[in-house]
């Protein structure tokens, strides 16, 4: 062996390593990456230090996660001067927005490439090995990361994406310009992928968008504005001018079939087809897939919480009596800001109809505190419409422009960090208190708990969540694996979780263990 020539234990194999700052789409698009790595004949490493190939999956939310990002590529940078054949790649929203910045405060990285490029990730890494560094930005793609391979860290649970983008126009928010404009998935297509997530022996899955609520607004406007023809003919799918319209690529040439069933269901194909959102026929669908015991999905619009969607989470054993809706702030004034399209009045009668028509409902949220212009009295409303909702749980964050959106551009009415501060711990006292409250509620009750593993603190500890989305914490005589469905009865309850113990086993798991690939 030569001198300072590593061992990697892969056979000569390459290895990859993936971070993932942000949300659930990024987790997604990471799984993406990963798989495309894979096809790709990389194998995952350990560490980040070991790995030959590294992608930081960025979000460009918050500033925060700008910080997190630029403070690992500094760390990188010694790596890549110690083992000059690291390939580091930028990937995701912040990569999207702001490719000038990364390749002038990083230019030690390799590869940069935005939302709209995650398909190329191996085939750009390829490129900057032969000519050198290689930046790669889409401003739009109709390619939905769910179509590419996976390399999913759950087998039991899967993520599906079932529309990028976003049409609404928050003052806050800078999704819309790192993600485009909102393209829902062909109805077909996403069934088609859940059947094949529940062979392999996927049980659970998380349905995925921006605003899950719209899915399929824009393929009922498109095939109804149609003229002339009809839709169900691949004539009038080919008028449309999009790939997404045309028969599903595997169908027998020649044959007869239905093209808006295929873009937007059964239901809406057989039906009146006015144009109006899907997402309430593609929980009923997804649910009555033989093998999906829960169907999850994040984020609905508070503004776009139909009947139907409520009815189908009711009706639909699949779906989970969880409803995460995002409030964002109590105060009217402050809504009209944003551009929220809702008044607190509004959030609050969706919320009662969601409980109204959803027995044992738990519902999450999301609050910004410290939004610019936002008084005492405006938190103060906040404060109370957090009480009233009593909410299960709540993902709260202060205030952090974004150069691009509208709040950014109001800073001589940005709030005091001091006064934000002071205001968060107040939030956080309300919502930590009806977080404590809904879960002493459970005490004593028996439990549908979905295995996760063991505790991160105590591996002699199981970890599971209910279908409200409870995090459960229990022991049992014998190892259970992951994937597994239990029944445990709920002895004690913290803030943020719940202890209890084994009653018994419902459901094995059903996926296959995923078996690591020898060194050739």
């Amino acid at each position: 062996m030569a001198a300072g020539e590593r061992v990697d234990g892969n056979g000569g194999r390459r290895s990859y390593f993936v971070r993932t700052y942000g949300c659930q789409m990024n987790e997604h698009d990471s799984e993406r990456i990963a798989g495309l790595l894979e096809a790709d004949d990389l194998v995952a490493a350990d560490t980040m230090a070991d790995a030959d190939v590294i992608v930081l999956n960025t979000c460009c939310i918050r500033e925060n996660a700008d910080n997190k990002l630029y403070g690992q590529l500094g760390h990188l940078k010694r790596l890549k001067e110690e083992r000059p054949e690291v390939q580091i790649a930028v990937a995701g929203c912040l990569a999207q927005k702001d490719r000038d910045l990364v390749r002038q405060r990083a230019p030690h990285v390799d590869v940069v490439f935005g939302t709209h490029n995650v398909a190329r990730a191996a085939d750009l890494l390829s490129e900057a090995r032969v000519s050198g560094p290689v930046t790669e930005i889409l401003a739009e793609s109709d390619e939905f990361p769910s179509a590419l391979p996976v390399r999913r860290d759950a087998q039991h649970a899967a993520w599906v994406t079932i529309q990028i983008g976003c049409d609404n126009t928050c003052a806050f928010c800078i999704v819309p310009s790192v993600r485009g404009r909102e393209i829902s998935r062909p109805f077909g297509e996403l069934i088609d992928e859940v059947r094949c997530l529940a062979a392999d022996g996927v049980s659970e899955v998380t349905l995925l968008g921006q605003n899950v609520n719209s899915y399929g607004r824009d393929v009922t406007l498109a095939l109804r504005s149609t003229t002339g023809a009809n839709p169900a003919q691949p004539a009038a799918a080919a008028a449309m001018g999009t790939r997404e319209a045309a028969a599903p690529p595997d169908w027998p040439m020649g044959a007869p079939h239905d093209v808006a069933a295929w873009r937007a269901g059964g239901v809406w194909s057989a039906g009146r087809r006015s144009a109006r959102p899907l997402f309430g026929d593609l929980l009923r669908a997804v649910g009555d897939v033989d093998g999906i015991e829960r169907v999850r999905f994040t984020s609905p619009h508070p503004k776009d919480l139909r009947a139907e969607v409520i009815s189908a989470m009711a009706e639909t054993l699949a779906v989970c009596e969880h409803l995460h809706l995002p409030l964002q702030s109590g105060s009217d004034e402050v809504l009209a800001a944003m551009h929220r399209g809702y008044t607190a009045q509004r959030y609050l009668e969706r919320l009662a109809a969601a409980r109204a028509g959803i027995d044992d409902l738990a519902v999450s949220t999301d609050i910004i505190v410290g939004f610019p212009g936002e008084t005492e009295a405006d938190f103060a409303e906040t404060l109370e419409l957090a009480a009233e909702a009593r909410f299960d749980s709540a993902f709260t964050f202060v205030f952090s422009p974004r150069p691009g959106t509208e709040a950014a551009e109001l800073a001589d009415r940005f709030v005091a960090p001091a006064v934000s501060a002071e205001r968060m711990e107040r939030l956080r006292n309300v919502i930590e208190r009806s977080a404590r409250l809904g879960n002493e509620s459970r005490i004593g009750r028996i439990e549908d708990v979905l295995v996760e593993g063991p505790s991160k603190r105590d591996p002699a500890v199981l970890t599971g969540r209910t279908r409200q989305n409870r995090l459960v914490h229990f022991s049992a005589s014998e190892p259970l694996r992951t994937g597994t469905y239990a029944r445990v009865r709920v002895q004690e309850a913290a803030t943020f979780h719940l202890n209890g113990e084994l009653v018994e086993v419902t459901a094995p798991a059903r996926h296959r263990t995923r078996i690591p690939v020898a060194a050739r």
